[in-house]
C-alpha cells in the first residue's frame, strides 16, 4: 500500500545510461511501494539524476537544486541528488546551493531504498553519505524497473571507459571500464523481450571497448566480446530491432569487418554513431583521442559502402582551447564529406579537474560562430541526405506514442517518420509513403 509520504518524482539528465538508470530507480522504488509521478507538484521525494558533460547541464541542474530549496526546507521532503554530479562536483558547493539535500553516486543506484532509510532514521552521518559515493562495480541488469516506454528496453553492457580523454570530466564519475558479465546481458535483454519489448538499446561510454578489461580473456580474443554479445542477441528467437549504441573508433578498427558482416542481420538498425570530436589530427592528438582522423573516415566509408542509405552519428566539440581557423575549416570539410544524419554539436566546456582545465577558453563570439556555421552546414547536407525518400514507400516500425494521432517510427536505418495513425499499430512494422523531408525527421502517412 503506497504510503502519501512516499511519493517520487524523478527528474533525469543526459544519456540513455542515465534514463535506464532512472528506471531502475523508478522500479526498485515502485517494489517498494513508492508512487512514482511525472508531477512534481505531487512529490515528497525528489531524484534529480544528474549528467555533468556539458556546462549548459550543469548550469540548469544547479538553478533546479536553488529553486527547490522550499521543497527541501521541509522536512517531510527529500531531495536525492544522484549521478554523475556528486561525483565530480565538491559536495559542499552543492550544499551552498541547497543545504537540504543528500547524494546518491552512479555506481550505487541499487542502493537507493538504503540511502533514504538512513535519512529518515538520522543515521546519514557524513562519513555514511560518503559510502554512496564510493567507487562500485554495479551491475545495472536484471532488476526492476519501470520503462518509459514498454517496446523500447535500455541496457547497459558496461560502465566506465578506457579512454583518457583530456577534456572528459565523465571518466572522473565513471571510472575504468567495467564491463558487465554476457549471460546476464542475455537474461536482462530475454527478460524485457518476454514482458513486450520490440526494440533493444546497447548503451555505455563505448560499447566498442566492451569486454577489453575482462581478464580471462587471452590478449589475441579480447578484441571479439562484443561481436560475440551480438551474435548472442541476434540469434534470439523473438521478434525485435537491435540498435548500438556510441562506438569509438579506435576500438571499432580491429573488428570493423567483422562488425559490417553481422550489421547484415535484418534485426539490427543500419545506424552508426561513431564521434570523431574534430576532424583536425592536433586536435585528436591534444585530446588524447587514440586515433586520427583518416582512421575514423575509413570506418565511415566502408559502412556506407556495405550500406548507403545508414544513418551515420557524430559528436564535434567546438571551440576546443588550441583550436584554430585551419582546424575549424577541417570539421567543415568533414561535414561536406561524410554529410552525417546526426550531428551532436558541442561547445568546449573548460572543467578545472580534466587536463585542460587550466588552458584558456576561445572567446565566446568565436565559438557561438563556429557553432552556427557548423549547424547551419549540417542543417543542409542532412536535409539532402533525406531527398532520396521523397514518395517512397517504406517500411516502419511504430514505437512511440506523440500525441493524440500522432506517432514516431523508425525505418530499417533509424531515421525518425512521424505518422499520423492509430493506437492499433503502435509497437507494429507498416507500410509508409514518406510526403515531406525535414532535418532531422520525416512525414509520411501509412498504406492500406
Amino acid at each position: 500500500m503506497v504510503n502519501e509520504n512516499n511519493i517520487v518524482h524523478i527528474d533525469t539528465y543526459g544519456c540513455s545510461a542515465n534514463q535506464n538508470n532512472s528506471e531502475i530507480l523508478a522500479g526498485i522504488l515502485s517494489r517498494a511501494n513508492y508512487l512514482i509521478t511525472n508531477n512534481i507538484e505531487l512529490a515528497n521525494i525528489i531524484i534529480l539524476n544528474t549528467c555533468i558533460v556539458k556546462d549548459k547541464t550543469i548550469t540548469k541542474i544547479k538553478r533546479q537544486i536553488q529553486d527547490l530549496k522550499n521543497f527541501s526546507a521541509n522536512k517531510n521532503n527529500l531531495l536525492i541528488i544522484a549521478g554523475c554530479m556528486p561525483e565530480t562536483e565538491k559536495l559542499k558547493k552543492l550544499k551552498n546551493l541547497n543545504r537540504n539535500i543528500i547524494f546518491l553516486g552512479t555506481h550505487h543506484f541499487k542502493d537507493i531504498l538504503n540511502l533514504i532509510r538512513d535519512y529518515k532514521e538520522g543515521k546519514l552521518t557524513d562519513k555514511k553519505q560518503q559510502e554512496y559515493l564510493t567507487k562500485n562495480n554495479e551491475i545495472k541488469l536484471c532488476l526492476p524497473k519501470l520503462p518509459n516506454n514498454k517496446l523500447i528496453s535500455i541496457h547497459q553492457i558496461s560502465e566506465g571507459c578506457l579512454g583518457n580523454c583530456s577534456f572528459c570530466l565523465t571518466k572522473l564519475a565513471k571510472h575504468s571500464l567495467f564491463s558487465y558479465p554476457k549471460e546476464k546481458i542475455i537474461e536482462s535483454i530475454e527478460q524485457d523481450l518476454a514482458n513486450g519489448a520490440k526494440e533493444i538499446w546497447l548503451t555505455s561510454q563505448d560499447n566498442a571497448s566492451y569486454g577489453l578489461d575482462l581478464k580471462n580473456n587471452k590478449k589475441e580474443n579480447q578484441k571479439h566480446e562484443l561481436i560475440s554479445l551480438l551474435k548472442n542477441i541476434l540469434q534470439l528467437k523473438h521478434k525485435f530491432k537491435l540498435r548500438l549504441g556510441m562506438v569509438n573508433p579506435n576500438n571499432i578498427l580491429p573488428i570493423l569487418d567483422e562488425l559490417i558482416e553481422i550489421y547484415k542481420n535484418a534485426k539490427i538498425y543500419k545506424f552508426l554513431h561513431i564521434p570523431i570530436q574534430s576532424a583536425s589530427n592536433l586536435i585528436l592528438k591534444h585530446m588524447n583521442r587514440a586515433y586520427a582522423i583518416e582512421q575514423a573516415e575509413q570506418i565511415i566509408s566502408k559502412f556506407k559502402k556495405s550500406f548507403p542509405n545508414i544513418v551515420i552519428a557524430t559528436d564535434i566539440i567546438v571551440g576546443y582551447p588550441i583550436e584554430t581557423e585551419s582546424d575549424h575549416k577541417l570539421n567543415k570539410e568533414f561535414l561536406e564529406k561524410f554529410k552525417p544524419d546526426v550531428l551532436n554539436l558541442s561547445k568546449f566546456s573548460s572543467h578545472k579537474q580534466t587536463q585542460v582545465g587550466k588552458l584558456k577558453v576561445l572567446k565566446n563570439s568565436i565559438i557561438k560562430s563556429r557553432t552556427t556555421e557548423l549547424m547551419q552546414l549540417h542543417r543542409q547536407t542532412a536535409k539532402e541526405n533525406k531527398q532520396k525518400y521523397q514518395n517512397k514507400e517504406i517500411k516502419v516500425f511504430i514505437n512511440k506514442h506523440i500525441n493524440q494521432d500522432l506517432y514516431e517510427a523508425r525505418d530499417e536505418n533509424y531515421n525518425i517518420i512521424l505518422i499520423k495513425t492509430s493506437k492499433e499499430n503502435l509497437g507494429k512494422e507498416v507500410s509508409a509513403k514518406i510526403k515531406e523531408v525535414c532535418v532531422h525527421h520525416m512525414i509520411g502517412e501509412t498504406i492500406k
